[in-house]
């Protein structure tokens, strides 16, 4: 099809067989209004792009030449981690940034790790224990954890079943900020 809006209005005129007169009665779109789009002498408003797209029976994206949006969805495949835990990224790319849904089933609070970074998570089904330093705390469904990676930190399933989490891992400086209900305002 042609390249600019008004060479696409054009052609779809001349699919359509139509004169200018007999558009200008479709659309109720005054006829040197129709020859000003269609040379590109005007600019193309929604106000007069909806009844030409009802009269062409096109989509406005396919009258204005607007691009096609490439496959939003992130199909990545499960890898298996370190002390059996299952981890599916949810990011493309492993930049500072990084998004894992992980299962995890161990029970066993391994060694405490100790690196760069921040980690923010949310259980979505289960039970989380979570050791940061010498404190230990068990998280259930619908609760968040947040801690910076170089305090000594291990998680596992507190009661040795599947526990399910949404984990963010950014570089050192980079927190996930959650936020409650609004302040009550009384």
């Amino acid at each position: 099809m042609a390249t600019t809006v008004g060479q696409r209005l054009a052609a779809l005129r001349a699919e359509h067989d139509l004169t200018l007169a007999t558009l200008s009665e479709l659309t109720g779109i005054s006829k040197s209004t129709l020859s000003r789009l269609e040379t590109d002498q005007r600019k193309p408003t929604l106000e007069l792009l909806l009844p030409l797209s009802r009269t062409y029976q096109v989509s406005l994206d396919d009258l204005v030449g607007a691009p096609e949006v490439g496959d939003p969805r992130v199909s990545m495949k499960p890898r298996q981690l370190a002390h059996g835990r299952v981890g599916i990224p949810l990011t493309r790319s492993l930049g500072p940034l990084q998004a894992w849904k992980m299962i995890i089933s161990d029970p066993e609070l391994h060694e405490s790790r100790v690196h760069e970074g921040y980690e923010w998570f949310y259980v979505l089904s289960g039970r989380v224990r979570l050791r940061l330093g010498d404190k230990e705390v068990v998280l259930r469904a619908g609760e968040v954890a947040e801690f910076d990676c170089r305090q000594p930190h291990s998680f596992g399933s507190a009661d040795g079943k599947p526990a399910e989490i949404i984990s963010l891992f950014g570089k050192q400086g980079e927190r996930i900020h959650t936020r409650a209900a609004p302040p009550n305002r009384s």
